[in-house]
């Protein structure tokens, strides 16, 4: 019986060090739109067609995104959440 509430507690403090440790990262990052390539976008897209990392059919599409650090996106060539929305709603006209 020991044996199994060490090791809980051990899974517990892994998955706590974890939550801890992408929160930091996170908070250096920010959604980048119009950068990832085909296959490798973080997430759901703007445009609702997905909802899943990796799902991306085209490169730089302004509705996928990646996380970038902070400060990078621009420099990347890369939109705001609201520059993409703008892009998107030209391109429907």
């Amino acid at each position: 019986m020991n044996h199994k509430l060490v090791i809980s507690a051990a899974l517990t403090a892994a998955l706590a060090a974890t939550t801890v440790s992408t929160s930091a990262v996170a908070a250096d990052k920010e959604k980048c739109y119009g950068v990832a390539k085909a296959g490798q976008n973080d997430c759901a897209n703007l445009t609702g067609t997905h909802s899943c990392a990796g799902q991306s059919t085209e490169d730089n599409h302004p509705s996928e995104w990646k996380l970038v650090d902070k400060g990078t996106c621009e420099s990347l060539g890369g939109f705001s959440k609201a520059e993409a929305k703008a892009q998107l709603e030209s391109q429907a006209q």
